[in-house]
């Protein structure tokens, strides 16, 4: 009875004995409800998820890069850039310091790898993972989001539906992504040509991309 709550469950029990269950039902409530601030719990799971997030994210991403080294378009990019830099030659020792051909291999590998990491332009969903992707930095900056796209959409308005402006290559390439239903990563990781040819054939204009 020291809480000014449980003494008016107490109260209201002695004038109406018969409402059996609500007395259970509130006596059970209050010993079995959480005596953690409700906020402490959110922030936690936060972080947690997004610490999973990130190293989910770099785990994923150093297995990408595994695969990109055997991709022949980007390796073949890497073993240029790595002949150019004469990064490759430095593999190759002779006399004491002179390796086996399997730790010269490897090293190759390493170099090729850390050039498709450092060097190309990797886009789509192999990207490198950024902190303020992870959900704590997306809610955390939710609101500059939210006005950072009415700011674009106020523009967006105001040049094309107001002014009546043609779209520049950007805006055609968005307007044709919206149409696909795609999202920004999966459509960077579609081939040049290919965004070409949805400019050649006019897909902004929804009669064409109908067709």
């Amino acid at each position: 009875l020291q809480d000014e709550e449980t003494r008016k469950d107490y109260d209201y029990m002695l004038d109406h004995p018969e409402e059996y269950y609500r007395h259970y039902y509130h006596y059970y409530s209050r010993r079995l409800a959480p005596k953690v601030d409700v906020r402490i719990v959110i922030l936690v799971t936060v972080c947690a998820i997004s610490v999973f997030q990130f190293f989910s994210w770099w785990s994923s991403y150093n297995e990408a890069i595994n695969y990109l080294a055997t991709v022949p378009k980007y390796r073949i990019q890497a073993t240029e850039i790595a002949r150019q830099q004469g990064l490759l030659n430095k593999t190759k020792e002779k006399g004491k310091n002179r390796r086996s051909k399997e730790e010269i291999r490897e090293e190759e590998e390493e170099i090729i790898k850390d050039i498709i990491k450092n060097k190309i332009d990797i886009k789509g969903g192999y990207q490198k993972p950024k902190i303020y992707d992870i959900l704590l930095f997306q809610i955390l900056l939710a609101p500059f989001y939210l006005c950072k796209y009415i700011v674009w959409y106020c523009w967006w308005i105001y040049c094309f539906t107001i002014k009546g402006q043609e779209y520049g290559v950007e805006e055609k390439l968005y307007i044709i992504r919206r149409y696909m239903k795609m999202s920004q990563s999966q459509f960077d990781s579609l081939e040049d040509h290919q965004k070409e040819t949805f400019l050649e054939r006019q897909l902004w204009i929804r009669e064409n991309y109908e067709v």
